[in-house]
């Protein structure tokens, strides 16, 4: 009789742009442990992924590693597997680039190792139905998923224990359902209750195959498994009682189980794994599905039809992750265009491959979405998208307009919310400006450094805050990533604070006069809600200028913002010329606000400070400073933020904080700084009250 077979796909990967430290770590107390197990029992076979950069990183930093894998790739116990090179999500990215990401990857696997992989790991298991076209024209055989899947989809937990095609328009690939139990089980419980599940699954599916797809970093780098999986020896014993049941249960390469007879078609629809598709609810519906899930906690029949969102709804519920998205959508549509045309590729082959790689690299998930796991709220995870679309980008306009100054200032929906957008590129800079969003800056980019300057993150309620005055301080043994509540400092829930707006730059703040520095850090101004977020109209639309307005609202307030623009030496400029008008009948006296947003990402590094009233402080610091100036600068990026308010009497600044959540648990993260430059005005019925604010970056050094 033919054994019952396990089949394990081991994945990982680093987010692009994570510190070499975070790597260095993760390769000492998961990759190179679990190999040197491997190594010390050859009857455990398993496929493993591994992120095309992370593996740059590997051959880099580690080289001796490479000649472990091909040493046990010669001798099939590893089946190395393919995917995206960057590890994006294949359904968020073009078509073009999703082939060309497998491809590289599948290319360095061949190079490196001697085989093309047959199998794509499929990044955070986000499946779309129009994936098997996708894979198939890039030459993938197969793929994993997660049993959540089939069971959206009407399958019975008991079908799962094999292999299915999935078909889009003809063209087909295999599934691999990989089971959210072994998932729990390993490496949390007992090898014998691991093996007890396996048992009772060969019981009732004789000859069949039970699968499992997670990360290597859970055997290592998750808090608490280090210690577990090797020092306490989880994965020696699970490896020996596997070994000791090798009369009726064998581990299996993904290849392997993919190449037996499948079980039938499925159809799937849009999903993910069961966390993932939690997470992309909005608060208030995860909220309400929490609620249903404690419910219905005993009712197993009824958990299986409780479903939450998938994917793509981050794009909706974080609109910073879709600007990115849309933002490297646009820089591939570019680079796709300049490889056609007649300026194309050939004239700057190997600026254009550079290019290239840079988009890819912007295409690494993790800053995309938010759970336990995804990178949104991680500044450097986002810069890391940034910077490389400001460079690709940059390098695609120069050599589309084949000039060394330019300028242009097209209208369109840039961030397909339904609303135009003015986007204004020049050789020095890309700036976007929302006039449905208070006439504001959503970004600027500075393109000689590769800097993209505003880049912060709106505070807002997440369902996880709910637990936050739960969560015990450090490491608490070990169990599912998932199942942990932790912090990393004492009191975070009184750090909460939630954001009215967007942070964007030059939102103009109309607020009463009695309000102070303090009021403005604890979002307590009660600005004019019309003129800080109302939709503005475009009356002048010019590469050398602009002029958004907003009539008159309920109170009798109108104002209008004039942007004109500069390139001071080697830097870039944007002059805010704004007028606000009170059309009552008698003076009144109110503070104006004109408001930025700049994200220098390090609050505590020597090398980044704000200069203001003759004084250093750090990036992190609150308060108010009666000055006409104010610099930011950034050793790092070598880029100076020089702002000027004109007779303002003085700026208020505090660290834009968020309170998220990560694997190492609740953590309370710089996300950039909010200044706002303050005018006391006492306005005359129908009189115009003007200022002036001026925002410089240049290089340094």
């Amino acid at each position: 009789m033919a054994r019952f077979q396990l089949s394990l796909l081991i994945h990982a990967h680093q987010p692009v742009g994570n510190f070499d430290d975070v790597l260095a770590r993760a390769y000492e107390k998961a990759y190179l442990p679990f190999i040197q197990l491997l190594f010390r029992h050859p009857a455990l076979r398993v496929g493993l992924h591994y992120s095309g950069a992370l593996l740059e990183w590997i051959e880099r930093a580690h080289p001796e590693y490479f000649d472990m894998l091909r040493k046990l790739a010669e001798r099939k116990q590893v089946e190395l597997v393919g995917g995206g090179f960057y590890e994006p999500i294949l359904v968020a990215i073009p078509e073009e680039d999703a082939r060309e990401q497998i491809q590289r990857l599948a290319d360095y696997l061949a190079k490196n190792f001697g085989e093309r992989p047959r199998g794509a790991w499929l990044t955070e298991r986000v499946w779309e139905p129009q994936l098997p076209t996708l894979l198939a024209a890039a030459g993938v055989e197969y793929t994993l998923v997660d049993d959540n899947h089939f069971l959206s989809a009407g399958f019975e937990a008991q079908q799962l224990y094999g292999t299915y095609v999935a078909e889009d328009r003809g063209a087909a690939v295999r599934l691999i359902p990989g089971l959210k139990a072994l998932r729990y089980l390993i490496p949390y419980r007992n090898p014998e209750e691991v093996v007890g599940y396996l048992r009772e699954a060969a019981r009732g599916q004789p000859g069949g195959i039970a699968a499992m797809g997670d990360d290597l970093e859970k055997f290592g780098v998750w808090p608490g498994t280090h210690n577990h999986c090797y020092r306490d020896g989880w994965l020696e014993k699970f490896a020996a009682t596997l070994e000791t049941n090798q009369d009726w249960l064998e581990t299996v390469l993904p290849g392997e189980a993919a190449s037996g007879t499948a079980l039938g078609r499925a159809d799937l629809p849009a999903c993910s794994y069961a966390e993932m598709m939690e997470w992309a609810l909005p608060t208030s519906a995860r909220l309400r599905f929490q609620a249903l899930e404690r419910e219905f906690a005993g009712r197993e029949d009824v958990r299986l039809f409780l479903r939450g969102g998938f994917w793509r709804n981050f794009l909706t519920k974080y609109p910073e992750a879709n600007l990115m998205q849309k933002k490297m959508l646009l820089v591939s549509k570019k680079l796709r265009e300049l490889e056609t045309s007649a300026k194309g590729a050939k004239t700057f082959p190997k600026q254009f491959e550079q290019a290239k790689t840079e988009l890819f690299s912007s295409q690494c998930n993790d800053a995309y979405w938010h759970g336990v796991f995804g990178g949104l709220y991680a500044p450097h995870l986002r810069t890391a998208v940034w910077r490389p679309l400001v460079r690709a980008e940059a390098f695609a306009d120069a050599a589309a307009h084949g000039r060394k100054r330019f300028a242009e200032a097209d209208r369109f929906d840039f961030d397909c919310d339904g609303r135009e957008e003015i986007y204004l590129t020049t050789n020095r800079a890309a700036v976007l400006f929302s006039p449905g969003d208070g006439g504001t800056v959503e970004a600027l980019d500075f393109r000689p450094a590769g800097a993209t300057l505003i880049n912060s993150i709106m505070r807002r309620p997440e369902a996880y805050h709910t637990k936050l005055a739960l969560a015990a301080v450090g490491h608490a043994g070990v169990a599912s990533i998932h199942d942990q509540v932790r912090a990393k400092e004492p009191d975070l829930e009184q750090r909460l604070k939630y954001d009215r707006w967007r942070r964007n730059a030059f939102r103009l703040l109309l607020f009463p006069v009695s309000r102070n520095a303090e009021d403005y850090e604890n979002l307590r101004l009660d600005e004019n809600a019309a003129i800080a977020g109302g939709e503005y109209q475009v009356r002048e639309c010019l590469p050398g200028g602009m002029l958004l307005a907003r009539g008159p609202d309920g109170g009798g307030w109108s104002a209008e913002k004039r942007f004109s623009f500069s390139t001071p030496k080697e830097g870039f400029g944007v002059v805010c010329d704004f007028a606000v008008t009170h059309s009552g009948n008698a003076p009144i006296e109110m503070a104006v606000g004109l408001e930025l947003a700049v994200n220098l990402l390090a609050a505590d590094k020597p090398d980044r400070y704000i200069e203001v009233a003759g004084e250093r402080r750090p990036l992190g610091w609150a308060g108010a400073a009666p000055a006409s100036e104010m610099c930011l600068v950034d050793g790092w990026q070598k880029i100076r933020v020089t702002i000027q308010a004109q007779d303002a009497r003085d700026y208020w600044v505090a660290p834009i904080e968020t309170i998220s959540e990560s694997e190492e648990g609740f953590e309370r993260v710089y996300q950039g700084s909010q200044i706002l430059a303050v005018w006391p005005v006492i306005f005359q019925p129908g009189k115009a009250w003007s200022g002036r604010l001026m925002f410089t970056v240049s290089p340094i050094g």
